[in-house]
């Protein structure tokens, strides 16, 4: 396993677990366990954010600019949602 796909393994691993996190405290009656739950999510993120920044920094994970129309689309579309 190189590099690249170590970082994708780990980036894709850090998303699951920060929605199980989510999901868990959400869910959770007892409040230092929902704490926990929020902590655990807290640091997964930021976690997930390191890898982002250090995947992309190395050309492997490239995100496309969303021009003006595509930002109102999306705007428009979870607006009619609420």
């Amino acid at each position: 396993m190189n590099d690249q796909e170590r970082i994708t393994d780990l980036l894709m691993t850090e998303k699951k677990m920060s929605n199980n996190y989510d999901t868990f405290a959400s869910e959770c009656v007892h409040p230092k366990l929902k704490d926990a739950f929020l902590n655990a999510l807290t640091q997964g993120q930021a976690i997930q954010c390191d890898l982002f920044s250090a995947a992309q920094s190395r050309g492997w994970y490239q995100t496309t600019p969303a021009d003006g129309t595509q930002i109102n689309q999306a705007y428009q579309k979870f607006s009619a949602m609420s």
